[in-house]
């Protein structure tokens, strides 16, 4: 098919900074989903040592275990997706998964839906990064909002213990790594969305009840559908069909998070410590691998002004990441301002930068596809 010639011959960067080459992109990516469609697997380490002992000395449930999905891609940088809140990870980059799969195989954390443990999550992280050392492979941890939160307690954590995971790097988009990322400390009322969606959460004498889960799920609702209203643009990203599984997933991910599970991933946030916190020589850097950091420019409907993440990773990184590039994701000229976390319908303002990063990676790995 004469259309699946193109990708290779056309570079990437022009394919998405051109107008007309962008509905050329989707055709191809597309035609390719057809002819090869997704097909991720359930998967799990073989010996999944620290996630067993964590559940052996009852710290924390099999039900508060994530899903990871795996998809084998063609290189030998394999990637790890940490989503937010909602969507899933695997819908978080389901217009990413490609260009992912052109470097290594992906790993998709799907949160369970009636629970949640951060440190389950992280101890199934060190379990994974674990299995890839034992086969050879180092990958990038994907972070998304409460996803790169994940991640970078995770480091935290991996620095404390004076361990140094094998990773090839790490990439986080707008970060939302503590409460008060969204809930600035001392405020009466929060100033974001979501920070009035989780604020309810956050009383530790009054649990949130089903009353406060439902207008959290409004909230989230309002958040996806707002970057689904460009028609126009939707139809430069994905198919009708494409949209309508999204909208379904998405919604139905909303709704199937119980009122215990709503809590307990809040709750996660709540142990996080802000990145400000660890400003110290003792704790830093976390890794030395490669990373990137991305903001949207318009934040302010998810992160407070005075975020500790945005103050740290902005102003900070390097003490952080010595290896690490910070870049702020924005529109064209006439098109709509890119979003908080915006994968979905922001995509090809975000594909340039993580070109560019996975291009160094593969450059700087032999090994790598």
């Amino acid at each position: 098919m004469p259309a699946l010639s193109l990708a290779p011959a056309l570079s990437w960067y022009a394919m998405l900074h051109a107008t007309p080459l962008r509905p050329l992109h989707t055709l191809v990516r597309t035609t390719q989903e057809r002819l090869r469609p997704p097909c991720a697997a359930t998967y799990a380490p073989a010996r999944p040592r620290a996630e067993h002992e964590l559940i052996a000395r009852g710290l924390a449930s099999a039900g508060q275990r994530a899903t990871v999905l795996r998809e084998t891609g063609r290189g030998r940088v394999p990637t790890i997706v940490l989503g937010g809140f909602v969507p899933d990870s695997a819908e978080q980059v389901f217009l990413l998964r490609r260009f992912f799969l052109q470097s290594g195989d992906l790993y998709a954390m799907v949160y369970p839906r009636d629970g949640f443990s951060l440190d389950l999550l992280c101890a199934q992280l060190d379990d994974l990064v674990a299995a890839l050392a034992a086969q050879g492979q180092r990958p990038v941890i994907f972070g998304v909002s409460f996803g790169a939160g994940l991640l970078l307690e995770w480091l935290r954590r991996q620095r404390v213990a004076g361990a140094a995971p094998a990773l090839a790097g790490v990439v986080i988009v707008s970060p939302v790594a503590c409460v008060a990322d969204v809930v600035a400390t001392g405020a009466a009322k929060p100033a974001t969305l979501l920070g009035r969606a989780l604020k309810p959460y956050l009383n530790p004498a009054a649990p949130a009840g089903e009353a406060a889960v439902e207008k959290s799920r409004t909230v989230f609702t309002r958040m996806f559908e707002a970057g689904a209203q460009n028609k126009a643009a939707l139809r430069r990203l994905m198919t009708v069909p494409e949209l309508e599984r999204l909208r379904a997933s998405v919604g139905g991910a909303i709704r199937s998070i119980t009122a215990r599970g709503a809590r307990e991933r809040v709750q996660a946030l709540v142990q996080m410590q802000a990145p400000t916190d660890y400003f110290l020589p003792a704790l830093l850097p976390l890794t030395t691998a490669p990373a990137l950091v991305l903001f949207a420019e318009r934040e302010d409907d998810v992160l407070d002004a005075r975020a500790p993440s945005i103050f740290a990773l902005k102003h900070g990184h390097r003490a952080y990441f010595p290896r690490g590039i910070v870049r702020e994701v924005s529109a064209r000229a006439g098109d709509a301002p890119v979003q908080h976390a915006s994968l979905i319908f922001h995509v090809f303002e975000f594909l340039p930068p993580l070109q560019a990063f996975y291009g160094r990676l593969r450059t700087a790995l032999p090994l790598a596809a």
